[in-house]
């Protein structure tokens, strides 16, 4: 039986955003899991002006969400947000031409255990966060990041906050080593919603050896564990089954020695991201 990995369970949650349509999605993600975990949630936006007030008239009201929610009265204080719900939220805006060099300033002073990304189109990545952005954000980072698709199949719903997840793909292989996905995805689904969560850890085993990667099977009482082995493509394979599956979340161990999103450049974690219609959770081992 293989020890259990310690994953720190998220304390805060960084959403870095550009306030387009496309990053409401993942607004509503980060949203319902600071929620969810009664902790911290820090939006935060880079403008290149100094006055960036403008740029913030278009970020989706917390406040607004969470009446529309049902879990603050219409008119609540700013406030309410912690005395009744136990969650803090700060904005910070910062100002530069490259969003890289703040991103990394702010996540060296302010740590966090989640980054919530929005994604859209081929790349994989927000417009404003692209490769070099990315690359740099990323040596420093160390942190587990929650990719959302824009207009995709998500857990939370940004009408009315109902959250749903009912099934988890775990892709695993002997490296990465997959037992922090296996763990994380067991915790996600201890916390979200209030229904049973079918977990299938999936092994895509081209050396028909048979050898299926030994991983520890965390408690979890809601859980339903299953295992599949399949060949082909790996993202191909992962793609389909999430498909078949209908995978509410699909979560993957990253080599992130040097940081999620450059663990992800040119890996299979990436290229299923790049496919995937439904949210990504990257975790570094």
């Amino acid at each position: 039986m293989a020890i259990p990995t310690k994953i720190p369970f998220v304390k805060k949650v960084f959403h870095p955003s550009d306030f387009t349509p496309a990053s409401d999605n993942a607004f509503a993600h980060a949203l319902a899991i600071a929620l969810q975990r009664q902790t911290e949630l820090v939006i935060l936006n880079v403008s290149d002006r100094a006055d960036s007030s403008s740029d913030w008239s278009k970020a989706t009201s917390v406040r607004t969400t969470l009446e529309r929610w049902g879990l603050l009265e219409e008119g609540s204080s700013r406030g309410d947000v912690f005395n009744k719900l136990k969650m803090r939220v700060r904005k910070i805006g910062l100002q530069g031409n490259d969003p890289a060099d703040a991103l990394l300033s702010q996540m060296g002073k302010d740590p966090a255990d989640l980054i919530v990304l929005a994604t859209e189109g081929r790349d994989g990545l927000p417009r404003w966060l692209k490769s070099s952005v990315s690359e740099r954000l990323a040596r420093r980072a160390q942190t587990m990041t929650l990719f959302v698709p824009e207009g995709g199949r998500g857990t939370v719903s940004l009408e009315d906050g109902h959250t749903s997840l009912r099934r988890v793909l775990v892709p695993i292989d002997h490296a990465p080593g997959p037992q922090g996905a296996v763990e994380v995805a067991a915790r996600v689904a201890d916390f979200v919603g209030d229904e049973r969560v079918d977990i299938t850890l999936l092994h895509i085993d081209n050396d028909n050896n048979g050898e299926h990667p030994r991983v520890f099977r965390p408690d979890c009482p809601r859980c339903d564990w299953s295992e599949r082995t399949e060949q082909g493509d790996p993202v191909d394979e992962i793609i389909r089954v999430a498909g078949e599956l209908e995978a509410d979340l699909i979560v993957m161990s990253t080599a992130g020695h040097d940081g999620v999103l450059d663990a992800l450049r040119g890996s299979v974690t990436e290229q299923v991201l790049r496919r995937a219609a439904c949210p990504l959770l990257a975790v570094p081992v």
